[in-house]
C-alpha cells in the first residue's frame, strides 16, 4: 500500500476495525436525473440498503413492490420476494449492458444491479482499495476550494464490478473523501464527479452520509446543472 492510502484508511477507521465488521445496513434516499432518462425514474422514499464489505454483494428493499428486493452480485442480479422466491433474475448481468449508451432504457434488473455495484462500491469506499487484486498508486493532486486534495488512482480487479476499471478518489488534509471520478462505462453515461460530505462515524468507522455525481465535460471539470445521481444515508450501522 502507498503511504497515503494508509493514512486514509486510518483516517476512516482503521484497518483492524474494518476486518472486525462483515456488513452495513443504511437507509438510502436516491434522485438525479440518470433514473429518469433510464426510464426507471426513482421515488423519494427511504429504503433499506445491506451490503456485504468482504466480498461484492449487496441487497436494497422495497424494491418494486412491498414485499419484494433485490439480490446483487456480479455474476447474478435477482428482484426477489422476502420469503427468498425469485421474481425475475439475470446471470451475467454486466453482458446485458453492452453497446448501451446514455439514452438507452433500462429494466428492472438493470437498475437493481447498478444500484448494487454502485452503492456497495461507495459503502465500502475507501477501505476496498486494500482488497486482494486493487492496484493502487498515487496520481495528480486537484485544487478545490483553496485545498489540495490528493489523488489515489485505483485499478479494480475484473472480478469487481464497478464504474470502471480506472478510478480516481481525492483525499483532503484530513485524509477524509472528497471526491470520487469514474467512467460510467457500463451505463453509457459519460464521465463523472461525485462530491462527498457530511461525514458521520458508525461504529468506529468514518464514512460520508450525502453524495452528489455531476457529469464532466471535455475538459474534466463537472458540470453542476447536471445533477446525475444524488444519494443520502442514514442510520448507518454496522455488523
Amino acid at each position: 500500500m502507498t503511504d497515503l492510502l494508509d493514512a486514509v484508511l486510518a483516517a476512516h477507521g482503521g484497518v483492524r476495525r474494518w476486518h472486525e465488521l462483515s456488513s452495513v445496513r443504511a437507509s438510502i434516499v436516491t434522485g438525479g436525473q440518470l433514473f429518469g432518462k433510464k426510464g426507471q425514474p426513482q421515488d423519494p422514499a427511504p429504503r433499506r440498503m445491506t451490503v456485504a464489505l468482504h466480498r461484492q454483494w449487496a441487497s436494497v428493499q422495497p424494491f418494486g413492490a412491498p414485499d419484494q428486493r433485490t439480490s446483487f452480485s456480479p455474476h447474478r442480479v435477482a428482484i426477489e420476494k422476502l420469503d427468498g422466491r425469485v421474481v425475475a433474475e439475470r446471470l451475467d448481468p454486466a453482458s446485458s449492458f453492452a453497446g448501451h449508451g446514455s439514452g438507452t432504457s433500462w429494466d428492472p434488473l438493470h437498475r437493481a444491479f447498478f444500484n448494487g455495484y454502485a452503492v456497495w462500491t461507495y459503502l465500502t469506499s475507501p477501505f476496498l482499495l486494500a482488497m486482494p487484486g486493487f492496484s493502487v498508486v498515487e496520481a495528480d493532486p486537484l485544487e478545490a476550494d483553496g485545498e489540495t486534495w490528493r489523488c489515489l488512482r485505483a485499478t479494480f480487479p475484473p472480478e469487481v464490478v464497478s464504474h470502471s476499471a480506472v478510478q480516481d478518489l481525492y483525499f483532503g488534509a484530513d485524509f477524509l473523501l472528497r471526491r470520487h471520478d469514474y467512467q460510467g462505462e457500463l451505463v453509457g453515461g459519460g464521465s463523472a464527479a461525485q462530491y462527498v460530505h457530511d461525514y458521520v462515524e458508525a461504529d468506529g468507522i468514518r464514512l460520508p452520509t450525502k453524495r452528489r455525481a455531476y457529469l464532466r465535460d471535455d475538459t474534466g471539470r463537472p458540470d453542476f446543472d447536471a445533477l446525475m445521481v444524488s444519494i443520502d444515508f442514514a442510520d448507518v450501522r454496522f455488523e
